[in-house]
């Protein structure tokens, strides 16, 4: 899978990046209606980074996996 960065709004509740409401990509800002599934990635190993995927749907039905890297507080999208 191929990821390029991103900037996501998210809904911050009891942790940073708990759920992603809207982002942009390639100059577009995208608003989010439904989260359709939701996965974790990585464990206790040092050094190794965590990362919460989520599978999103957009206002124009378009359908996105969002990556959230926890270690380094970033996002991004996959593009192939």
């Amino acid at each position: 899978m191929i990821f390029e960065l991103i900037k996501v709004d998210c809904y911050n509740g009891y942790k940073a990046g708990e759920k992603p409401v809207s982002f942009t990509f390639r100059d577009r800002r995208w608003e989010i209606t439904e989260i359709v599934d939701r996965w974790y990635e990585g464990g206790v190993k040092a050094g190794r980074s965590n990362y919460n995927y989520f599978k999103v749907v957009t206002a124009e039905g378009e359908v996105f996996i969002l990556r959230y890297n926890c270690r380094f507080d970033t996002w991004a999208i996959q593009i192939a």
